[in-house]
């Protein structure tokens, strides 16, 4: 009953601001990316950030199982921000779901400018909350009261599921203008807590052929169902978890998409466009020695196969959105 009433206390802080239907005011993007502000470079940011997780040495020796085609950059490069979403924007991807670790963290730092990019390229921001130390309920009101006025409407809650769905309700059910999203496959949690919906994020313990039954589920309690797509998994370098998801040349995207599709999914999210260290990443990568690449991706080779993930995503992307359209056209037909 404590934390309850904290939540309460937080919320009535907010409420006067918020107006409206809890339903978004126009209509929302049908695909989503995960994205990381956080790397950083001696030049940009006075030392390496991410980089060189468990005692790697950039530039030449990173903490990724791949090698970046644009080096070790810095997410504060201005430059490096206007390709990427450039980039992003060219995959047809219409939200940017950015890792937001708490009030002053790095990445809040970078996040105004992360919105003023995406904004110049047409596409939609979202935030990702993290797990940061004391995060709580009442503490993510007052988050999103405060991601509310950079224009965020779309949140997702990591390990949502860290707290008893009865504790998000007093939040969720008076939040207005803004959408939550639990990760989570069990709707009946994201239900209880109030939620608009799930999504996974995690593509190694979530595997395609469970979308199909997680969306039923959740399509059944008039939830928003996202499952998360991947090309793959790989952090030995970067953590040490040998566990491994193998990109098999494409494959294994490919298979992720046509489960998506075929689960009904409202928003596909994509697992991610730039975590490295994970090795989850479709931001373009070059051949290097010691290092993964994306050669053989869809038979590509050298520059070609750099991108490969990015042009097979715009392939899916297209696929999706038009099958979106003709779902919801019958829809509202009835």
């Amino acid at each position: 009953m404590h934390r309850v009433g904290l939540v309460l206390a937080a919320f009535a802080l907010i409420a006067p601001a918020a107006v409206g239907s809890r339903a978004s005011p126009t209509p929302s993007p049908t695909t989503a990316i995960f994205y990381y502000p956080w790397f950083g470079t001696p030049g940009h940011d006075g030392e390496y950030y991410h980089w060189e997780q468990n005692g790697h040495q950039p530039a030449g020796d990173l903490a990724s199982a791949f090698y970046p085609a644009r080096g070790a950059y810095s997410s504060s490069d201005a430059s490096v921000l206007e390709g990427q979403m450039q980039e992003i924007e060219a995959a047809g991807i219409g939200e940017v779901v950015v890792s937001w670790w708490g009030r002053g963290s790095l990445v809040d730092r970078r996040l105004p400018a992360v919105v003023a990019s995406a904004q110049a390229h047409s596409l939609e921001i979202a935030a990702h909350l993290e797990p940061y130390a004391g995060r709580s309920i009442a503490g993510t009101a007052i988050d999103i009261a405060y991601l509310q006025t950079l224009g965020i409407r779309d949140f997702f809650v990591y390990q949502a599921t860290d707290f008893p769905a009865a504790e998000w309700q007093p939040l969720t059910s008076s939040l207005e203008g803004v959408r939550l999203f639990a990760q989570t496959p069990y709707a009946g949690y994201a239900k209880q807590g109030g939620f608009d919906g799930v999504y996974t994020y995690d593509t190694l313990t979530y595997r395609p052929e469970m979308f199909a039954r997680m969306c039923t589920a959740a399509h059944k309690l008039g939830l928003l169902c996202s499952p998360s797509v991947g090309p793959g998994y790989s952090a030995l370098r970067a953590t040490g978890d040998s566990r491994v998801l193998d990109r098999r040349g494409g494959k294994t995207y490919d298979s992720m998409w046509t489960a998506a599709v075929r689960a009904g999914t409202d928003i596909a999210t994509i697992t991610s466009y730039n975590e490295w260290n994970e090795g989850t990443q479709i931001e373009p990568a070059c051949p290097r020695e010691g290092y993964e690449s994306y050669d053989g991706a869809w038979g590509g080779r050298g520059k070609y196969a750099e991108r490969a993930y990015l042009n097979r995503t715009r392939l899916w992307t297209s696929r999706f959105s038009g099958q979106h359209f003709r779902r919801t056209a019958i829809d509202e037909r009835g």
